[in-house]
C-alpha cells in the first residue's frame, strides 16, 4: 500500500506540472524508476526465501525562482534484489533537500552528493544499479566569489540504507585557477586543496583505553595543467593516524594504528587522431569509512561488502570491457590493509594504466575508405613492497618497487567501417587475476580471449547487432564462450538474446556446465523506457565504473521501468 501511495503521489505531481507553470509558480520535474525480479531459482540464497523483489525510487523536486526542494521515495519490496545491503529494506523516504542558488553562492540543507577532486578522501555518490548511495544529510555551502575561486565547506552524517552513520564528517575545498595570475595565455592551470574530518565517539565497544583520536584528518592537494595537446594532473592524499581494520575479526585495537596515504599521476596528450593517456596510483591504507567497525551482515560479512559507509573512492583503474566474458575476472581496487594469512597481507596497491588510441586516416592503406580506429591498453596492479608480520599486525613498506602481483590487462581493439551501414570491432584481451589475493580462492587465473562484434544498418532506424567471444583460461572455471544478437526494429523498439557457456568447467559438477542464456526486450518513447528479460545471472562480481558488488547466481524474470518528466 505504502508503494501505491506514493506511486499516486507521482502521478499527482505530473497531472498539476502545466497548471503550475501558467500561474508562474514554479515547476515540478523528478523521475520514477522500478526494477523488479521474479526469481524462479537462485543459490546461496538461505536467509533470503522472498522470491519476487524490487527496488523503486521516486524523485519529487519543486523548483521556484532561487529556491530547489526535493525528496526521494525509496521501496524495497518485500526485499530488496539479491544482494543489495540490508539496509535497503521496507518503504521510507530515502533523502529530502533544499536548496538556495544564486550566481555566487549556492546553500544546500538536507541530503547531498559531493566530491572533492578524484574523490580519493571524499565522495558521497549514488549508483542504484551497485545498491550504493552514500549521501551526506546535514548542509553544504558553495560560494564562487571570482570566475577563479571556488570554495565548499560542508558538514554531515553519512547514510546507511533509511538511517545515517554514527560518524560526523565536516570538511572543505578550495579550487583557484592560476592562469590569469600567471599571464598564461594559451595555457590553463588550476590547484586545489582539501580536508575532511571524521569524528566518531570511541566507547569501550571498540576499545579499552585508546591510544588513538576521536577524529580523523585528511587532506589533499591537487594540480591540473594543460596547454596546447598536452594536459597533466597530480594528486596528493594523507589520511592522520587511525585504527586499522583487522577485517578477519570485524574489530580494531591500539596495536594495529597507522597513516594512510595516496598519490596519483596522470600525463596525456591528444592530436591528429593519436591519443596517448598514462595514469599511475600508489595507496596505502586509505580505506576511509564513517563508522570505523562495519556492521557485521550474515555469515562472515559486513556492511563494507557492500561498499556502505565508504567515505572516499577509489575504483580500479583498469579498461572497462564490453565484452561478457572479460568481466568475469575484473579487478577491484586494493586501497586499504587487509591481513588475511600468514602468507597474504596487504597494504594497498601500485600500479597504472596505459592507453594508446590511433586513428588511420580515411583514404589510405590502413585506413581504407572510411577510416580505421586502433585501441591499445595495457592495466597493471600489485601489493606494496616491503616487509609484513601478522602476529603482531605491522608492516612497513618502500616507496618504490612492487609486491604481488594482483592483476594485469593487455587489450587491442581494431574498429573499422566497411561501408555506409556496416562496421565491426575485433577485440584481443589477455589477463592475469591473482584469485587467492583479490577474493580469497584458490588459484589464480590466465586468460585469452577473442571477442568480435557486427553492427549492420537496414535503415537509419533499424539495425541488427552479433558479437562472438571466447575466453580460454587455465584455472578456476576454465574455458567459455558465448554471443549475443540484438535487433533494433526502429528508435523505440528492440530486443535481444545472450548465451555464455561455461563448456570447460572440470571444478565441479557436470550439471554446472550449463548455459546462462537471457533473452528480453526495451521499448522508449521520449524520457520513458520499458524493459522485460528472462534468463540466468551468472554469479561474480557486477561492476560499474570500477566499482563493483557481487551477485549469486540465479534464474528469472526481470522488469525494468524509468521515466522522467
Amino acid at each position: 500500500m505504502k508503494l501505491i501511495n506514493y506511486i499516486l503521489v507521482f502521478g499527482l505531481s505530473t497531472l498539476t506540472l502545466h497548471a503550475q507553470e501558467k500561474k508562474d509558480m514554479g515547476r515540478f520535474f523528478g523521475g520514477f524508476e522500478t526494477n523488479a525480479q521474479r526469481y524462479l531459482e537462485f543459490e546461496n540464497d538461505e536467509n533470503s526465501p522472498e522470491y519476487f523483489r524490487s527496488n523503486n525510487y521516486l524523485q519529487l523536486n519543486y523548483e521556484v525562482k532561487k529556491w530547489t526542494f526535493g525528496m526521494q521515495v525509496e521501496s524495497y519490496e518485500k526485499q530488496a534484489l539479491l544482494n543489495y545491503y540490508p539496509g535497503f529494506d521496507g518503504t521510507n523516504v530515502a533523502t529530502y533537500f533544499a536548496k538556495y542558488k544564486t550566481k555566487k553562492l549556492e546553500a544546500t540543507a538536507g541530503y547531498f552528493y559531493e566530491q572533492f577532486g578524484s574523490g580519493m578522501i571524499l565522495r558521497a555518490w549514488e549508483d542504484r544499479s551497485l545498491g550504493i548511495n552514500t549521501a551526506l544529510r546535514g548542509g553544504k555551502v558553495f560560494y564562487k566569489p571570482t570566475k577563479d575561486i571556488k570554495f565548499k565547506a560542508f558538514y554531515g552524517q553519512q547514510r546507511s540504507g533509511f538511517k545515517v552513520s554514527e560518524g560526523h564528517l565536516y570538511g572543505f575545498d578550495l579550487e583557484t585557477n592560476l592562469s590569469d595570475l600567471l599571464s598564461f595565455e594559451e595555457a590553463d592551470f588550476e590547484i586545489g586543496f582539501s580536508n575532511v574530518n571524521r569524528y566518531e565517539k570511541i566507547d569501550q565497544s571498540m576499545v579499552l583505553h585508546p591510544s588513538f583520536s576521536p577524529t580523523t584528518h585528511a587532506f589533499s592537494l591537487r594540480s591540473a595543467f594543460s596547454q596546447g595537446i598536452f594536459y597533466s594532473s597530480f594528486e596528493a592524499n594523507y589520511k592522520s593516524k587511525d585504527a586499522t581494520l583487522n577485517r578477519i575479526t570485524n574489530s580494531i585495537s591500539n596495536d594495529f594504528i597507522n597513516d594512510g596515504n595516496a598519490l596519483q599521476f596522470n600525463l596525456g596528450i591528444a592530436k591528429d587522431g593519436l591519443g596517448i593517456d598514462l595514469t599511475l596510483r600508489r595507496t596505502q591504507n586509505m580505506l576511509f569509512t564513517s563508522e570505523r567497525i562495519p556492521e557485521a551482515v550474515g555469515l562472515n560479512q559486513s556492511s563494507l561488502d557492500y561498499s556502505d559507509k565508504v567515505i572516499n573512492f577509489t575504483p580500479a583503474l583498469t579498461k572497462q570491457h564490453h565484452s561478457n566474458l572479460a568481466n568475469i575476472y575484473v579487478y577491484q581496487a586494493q586501497a586499504g590493509v587487509e591481513f588475511k594469512s600468514n602468507e597474504i597481507m596487504k597494504s594497498g596497491e601500485t600500479g597504472g594504466q596505459l592507453d594508446v588510441v590511433y586513428e588511420f586516416a580515411k583514404d589510405t592503406k590502413l585506413g581504407g575508405k572510411y577510416g580505421t580506429k586502433l585501441a591499445l591498453n595495457y592495466a597493471s596492479w600489485y601489493n606494496l613492497p616491503g616487509t609484513y608480520r601478522a602476529v603482531p599486525a605491522q608492516y612497513e613498506t618502500n616507496f618504490f618497487g612492487v609486491g604481488e602481483k594482483y592483476f594485469s590487462d593487455f587489450n587491442i581493439e581494431v574498429k573499422k567501417q566497411f561501408s555506409e551501414n556496416s562496421r565491426a570491432s575485433f577485440l584481443y584481451v589477455n589477463q592475469y587475476y591473482n584469485k587467492p589475493w583479490v577474493e580469497d580462492a584458490s588459484h589464480d587465473v590466465n586468460t585469452h580471449i577473442f571477442y568480435g562484434e557486427w553492427i549492420y544498418s537496414l535503415t537509419k532506424s533499424k539495425s541488427i547487432r552479433v558479437d562472438v567471444e571466447h575466453m580460454w583460461a587455465d584455472a578456476d572455471f576454465k574455458n567459455w564462450m558465448g554471443g549475443s544478437m540484438e535487433y533494433n526494429f526502429n528508435e523505440k523498439f528492440s530486443v535481444y538474446a545472450m548465451d555464455l557457456i561455461n563448456y570447460g568447467n572440470t571444478k565441479d559438477k557436470e550439471e554446472r556446465k550449463k548455459h546462462y542464456l537471457t533473452i528480453g526486450g526495451a521499448y522508449r518513447k521520449g524520457a520513458t523506457r520499458v524493459a522485460l528479460g528472462y534468463g540466468r545471472q551468472r554469479g561474480g562480481l557486477v561492476c560499474v565504473g570500477g566499482v563493483c558488488r557481487f551477485v549469486p547466481e540465479s534464474t528469472g524474470i526481470s522488469l525494468s521501468f524509468n521515466t522522467a518528466f
